[in-house]
């Protein structure tokens, strides 16, 4: 099993008129499955863009497609520039300045349009990369969902499009088929939350795009308030910078006929999200470490969401208990390398280091710092190791022992922790 400390969300709003956009087309009643990389619980998609093989993340929080991360590819890309607009999102910062462009191919497996609208956006916030420890290019959303029913099967890691009117859903003991809700383009179910003795019904945006499990707007009024410890962590990027707030547990979620018990949660902070706050009804967010426990269908046009679970129902809702928060920072020139043993030859391996350092956690006790560089992880060399897998490690068992050898500025420092949990699990 593993566990991600990844948040990404990105909403649009553009202002002026949109045109309306030509569909995506599926010449066959159904597609053929699409592999994807499902990496910090969030889907990685390959999406080709005028002939240009990309990677976007699936994120049912976005309206319009937005490109990034192309320095070395917008001449391939040929994208038509035409206006400049301004997008707003997540986080406590400005507006970000983009390019719309029209009339671009898009294609997903067989699915294709030939007169795609997209954004471009060169501020580097938006390179996820050094997060996610592989090429981001792109967001893409509801363009691709509006016109088909959308087979999600988080367990063996595929999508495949229906035409609605050639999709029939199976009869099935263990699914549960719930109704979808729409605001501005973006997919709203109703659920209910156990905090304390109260039961709290809750509408709550669906976003793929995010790999937390819970988001709730502290609402006194409601009862969506911690009633459990809480610490305050870095949840997230958003288009509009960083976002922060208080991570909890919550007694249960209810979704249907599901329930998890002791689930986590996270309460953002009121000014990062006073732009989604806009929208009145909308408690908060279900995101990819929940929605990835089940397999799924993606009904729009009939406004229908159809689950069942998968292999990973039943995994344990765990926070990182080191406190470290890695990315992937250049790359260091390891010498001879080869099973622990110095052999000949030199090679390139990306570089983790401390981005972020949860106060009184485990590991800023023990001394690590931000800006260190992570060589060895109990006695392994980081080098062996993807982002993704020494991240995992710092969701290990409450009390197991961490050996952290690590560079800060060129000197080669010793650590030893042992991991923490913050709730009682």
């Amino acid at each position: 099993m593993k566990f991600w400390f990844v948040y990404i969300f990105v909403f649009l709003s553009a202002g002026g008129h949109i045109q309306a956009q030509d569909d995506f087309v599926l010449n066959a009643n159904h597609s053929r499955k699409i592999p994807f990389k499902l990496i910090n619980n969030v889907i990685v998609l390959p999406v080709e863009v005028n002939g240009v093989a990309l990677s976007f993340l699936l994120d049912t929080g976005v309206s319009k497609p937005i490109v990034f991360n192309i320095l070395n590819l917008e001449d391939s890309l040929q994208v038509k520039k035409s206006e400049k607009i301004l997008l707003r999102g997540l986080g406590e910062g400005d507006h970000v300045e983009a390019l719309r462009s029209r009339g671009n191919v898009f294609k997903i497996g067989e699915v294709f349009n030939i007169n795609q609208e997209l954004f471009i956006v060169h501020n580097q916030i938006l390179n996820f990369e050094p997060r996610l420890g592989v090429p981001i290019h792109g967001i893409i959303g509801y363009d691709v969902f509006r016109d088909f029913v959308v087979q999600i099967n988080y367990g063996k890691k595929y999508i495949r499009f229906y035409k609605p009117e050639s999709f029939e859903p199976k009869p099935c003991n263990r699914c549960a088929e719930l109704d979808l809700e729409f605001y501005r383009n973006k997919p709203y179910l109703r659920g209910e939350v156990a905090i304390g003795s109260q039961k709290i019904p809750v509408k709550l945006l669906i976003d793929t795009g995010g790999s937390d499990a819970l988001w709730l707007f502290e609402d006194d009024s409601l009862g969506l308030v911690p009633d459990q410890p809480y610490f305050k962590d870095f949840l997230g990027h958003g288009l509009s910078g960083s976002v922060y707030g208080k991570r909890s547990k919550i007694a249960a979620f209810t979704l249907g006929e599901f329930t998890f018990h002791h689930a986590n949660v996270s309460f953002p902070e009121a000014s990062s999200i006073s732009y989604v706050r806009e929208h009145k009804t909308r408690n908060g967010s279900v995101a990819g470490h929940i929605l990835k426990r089940f397999n799924l269908y993606v009904d729009y046009p009939r406004k229908r969401l159809y689950l069942k679970k998968n292999r990973y129902y039943n995994e344990p809702f765990r926070y990182n208990r080191s406190g470290i928060e890695l990315e992937k920072n250049g790359f260091m020139l390891i010498v001879g390398e080869q099973g622990g043993k110095t052999g000949e030859g030199l090679a390139l391996k990306p570089a983790f280091m401390v981005v972020e350092l949860r106060e009184n956690s485990p590991a800023q006790q023990a001394g690590v710092k931000i800006g260190d560089v992570v060589l060895s992880v109990n006695d392994k060399a980081s080098s062996e190791f993807t982002l993704q897998e020494i991240t995992h490690k710092f969701y290990g068992d409450n009390g197991k022992k961490m050996r952290l050898v690590l560079d800060r500025d060129g000197q080669i420092i010793k650590m030893a922790f042992r991991l923490k949990s913050f709730f009682k699990e």
